[in-house]
Order: structure tokens, then sequence, then C-alpha cells
């Protein structure tokens, strides 16, 4: 049978069509992971315009250097498969708890200025998202922003990438597997280049581009605090022969202080209470998962279990 990747209708959450469509996330929640949105409220004249600068300033002050580099490790000749690089030109952006776009160098003013409302915008559709999450999972309004907050507020960060054409797709991949360590991301992505898989039933399947969409995927942190009943699934970036493709990546994560824990008033519910994730600060989880990335999250949740007894968990902060 062939599997259809959610698209999601957001206008519809407004309308009498809002029962369905909530189904609809709560199906990708439970059994994909991973979901796009369509008709997100965030206008196509700004998408537009961060695409057009986005690959404007790949090509003028990036490019160069990914072509250096590539020749100075000799990679378009490699034989045999390579595992510890990949094939992406990237730099990051920091939102939240305070910006750091005015001290990124290259970036033209005009630029800095999108990036800057893109983001504004992308952090309102985050908070609309985890509270829809919310009331799926019937915990109470605000549950997970609140969760997220720690003492100083949420992090929240953009990767913007560049998979250049590789000669080698086989043989180097344009990102490696891995699920997210944080908790929701918000990916805007090239509409005619794709590369992107998941991995659902033991199958890659295809992020499928779309024009002026948003794929929206679960971070590590919201499988702990539901518990598993929602996952952060495994996905990768495939190279292609041809054809640049744009990725920008935003993560609204926890705080770095944010105690993660499974919702008390979810494990209420389950009949086996055996099974339970740890609880941890959200920055030990990201200092182990800094060395750990490409591999398997199961043994990443291990290890904060037995970090766990450890963990002087003060108060959490209530917002």
């Amino acid at each position: 049978m062939e599997l259809t990747f959610p698209v999601i209708d957001f206008s519809k959450l407004n309308g009498e069509e809002r029962a369905t469509a909530m189904e609809m996330i709560k199906d990708a929640c439970e059994n994909w992971g991973f979901f796009e949105l369509v008709n997100h409220g965030i206008s196509h004249e700004l998408l537009d315009t961060v695409e057009r600068l986005t690959k404007g300033h790949y090509k003028k002050c990036m490019e160069q250097r990914f072509k250096e580099m590539v020749a100075s490790k000799g990679l378009e000749a490699v034989q045999s498969e390579i595992n510890d690089m990949d094939w992406e030109s990237t730099f990051f952006l920091r939102h939240l708890p305070e910006s750091n776009i005015s001290e990124i160098p290259d970036l033209e003013e005009d630029y800095r200025k999108v990036m800057k409302e893109f983001a504004a915008q992308l952090e309102k559709l985050a908070e609309q998202l985890l509270d829809l999450l919310c009331e799926n999972l019937g915990l109470e309004p605000g549950y997970l922003k609140k969760v997220f907050y720690g003492s100083k507020g949420p992090t929240f960060g953009t990767k913007v990438s560049n998979y250049p054409p590789c000669p080698k797709p086989d043989l180097i991949k344009g990102l490696r597997a891995h699920t997210d360590a944080g908790g929701i991301i918000l990916l805007f992505q090239d509409d005619k280049v794709s590369g992107l898989q998941l991995l659902k039933d033991d199958q890659w399947i295809d992020v499928p581009p779309m024009k002026h969409s948003i794929v929206v995927n679960l971070g590590d942190q919201l499988e702990v605090i539901t518990n598993g009943k929602y996952k952060s699934v495994m996905h990768r970036v495939i190279a292609q022969t041809d054809g640049t493709r744009m990725s920008i990546a935003s993560f609204y994560n926890p705080g770095s202080d944010a105690v993660i824990y499974p919702a008390p008033a979810l494990l209420e519910k389950e009949a086996d209470k055996s099974e339970v994730y740890p609880k941890f600060v959200f920055e030990d989880y990201m200092k182990l998962y800094a060395g750990l990335k490409f591999q398997a999250k199961e043994p990443r949740f291990e290890a904060m279990k037995t970090m766990d007894s450890t963990v002087n968990l003060g108060p959490i902060a209530t917002v």
C-alpha cells in the first residue's frame, strides 16, 4: 500500500473541518513524527524573499568556500562510503533567549531584517502547534510551552543549509541519519530539489517538496514528555547530482535549564507504568547528544536514566 505523507491545511483549524484537521495532526504525531503544513499563515511573499536572499547569500558568500573544502579533502574522487561528514554548507542563527543575527558576518542588512521577521513568525507558529499538541494529548493549554520555558524561556534557532550538487551521492550523505534532539522543528525547504527522507516502518520515505509549505517534525524532547506516545523519527538528506537544495530548519527547543520529564497527566492514563522515560535537564541531554547525534536515540534515553538520580531538580519555573 502506498503511504501518503501527511499534508495538513492549517486554515481548516478555523472552520467546521477543525476536528478532521486535529485528527490528522494527531495521527501524524503518533505514526509519522512529521507532517507538512499549507496555509499556515506565513505570507508567501515573505517565504519567497527568504528563499531569494538565502540562495543569493549562498552563491555570494558560501559556495566558493564549499568548493574549496571539497577540493582540499579530495571528495570528488572518493571510492568508498564516507561516514564522518555531511555534504552540506551551513550557518546558524540564534533568536532566543537572545538573538545573534547582528553578529553573523557577511549577512546583508536586508537579509538580517527578513530573517528576524521570519523567525518571529515561526516562533508564533511553533507555539500555536505546541498548543494543538496539548489539546490532542489532553494536556492543559500552555503545558508544553511552560515545560520548555525553564528560567529564561525557550531556545530558538535556525540552521540555514544548502546541499550542493554531489558527484557521489551513494557514498556521501547530504546529512547522515539522525533524530532531532530538541522540541518542535519547522522547516522551510526547497520546492524543486528534493532529498529529505524519513524512516517509517523500516523504509526511507521522501518528504515531498511543496511550494510555500512548512514541514514540521518532532524532536526527542516531545517523545520524552509524551512518554513515547509521540515519536521523534530518524531522517536524513540524500545529496543530489544536480541542483542545490535549500533547507532552513528552525528549532523551538526547551531552555537550557528546563527540566524535561513525562507529563504526569499522561502517565496517569497509562495502564503499563513500567516503561517510563527519564527526567533530566535539557542542557545535560544536549551535551550527550553532541557526541551521539548519528546514533540511535534509545541509548541516549537510557543514559539519562542513570544520570537521573544525580540531577538536582529544583521547582519548575511557571510563567
